[in-house]
């Protein structure tokens, strides 16, 4: 068994054998100091795993979508759909299976944008979507959509702060930076890796007009 540490990760792209979960590009990673991984640790309730994969759905699966550059705390929770069939607006709460396909109430497809950072020990629920380059802290827990380039806490999470203007966030958006191609990324990722909006925009003309 490879020794566990606070150093080792999991590319998701190389791990994820889940049909229902899709991993755009080769850079999303997911830090697994201390549990099984990926796949057995974090993802919980998603039809297609390693056992459920050739069961017969009794509905519709939601799905799990992750972009580009997504960071992945240790001992993230990403809590999909497939275990919904406990109904509060039922005066009993226990999934009878005479009554399962009544009781499930699919929540949609979970969506974690290009991006985004997920903090340790945070839990992501059902049907939420985590916009481009949002933070999630630590111990979290994330019951609605999170705005991009927003900074969210607590339980369940609020907003804290938002990274950039406004002004920014929507230039940011309007580029697509994580749609560029490779080269153009690996160009500018100096001006990525700072905070001079100004300074980003000239890069992006220059290159562009070589190009």
């Amino acid at each position: 068994m490879q020794k566990k540490h606070w150093s080792k990760f999991q590319l998701l792209h190389e791990v994820v054998t889940n049909p229902n979960i899709s991993i755009k590009g080769t850079h999303s990673y997911y830090s697994n100091c201390w549990d099984s991984g990926f796949e057995e640790s974090v993802v919980r309730y998603l039809h297609g795993d390693e056992v459920s994969r050739n069961w017969e759905p009794r509905w519709k699966i939601d799905k799990l979508h992750i972009g580009d550059y997504v960071c992945i705390g240790a001992e993230v929770v990403i809590l999909m759909g497939g275990n919904h069939t406990h109904r509060a607006d039922w005066f009993c709460l226990y999934p009878f299976m005479d009554y399962i396909d009544e009781a499930y109430i699919g929540k949609g497809d979970t969506f974690i944008h290009d991006g985004a950072w997920l903090g340790m020990r945070s839990m992501v629920m059902p049907g939420v979507t985590i916009g481009e380059g949002a933070i999630v802290a630590a111990n979290s827990v994330v019951t609605k959509d999170v705005a991009p380039y927003s900074v969210v806490g607590g339980t369940p999470a609020k907003l804290v702060k938002y990274r950039f203007d406004e002004s920014i966030i929507a230039e940011l958006l309007q580029m697509r930076i994580y749609d560029w191609p490779l080269e153009k990324f690996e160009a500018l990722k100096r001006y990525l890796c700072a905070s001079d909006i100004q300074q980003l925009k000239r890069a992006v003309l220059a290159y562009d007009g070589k190009n």
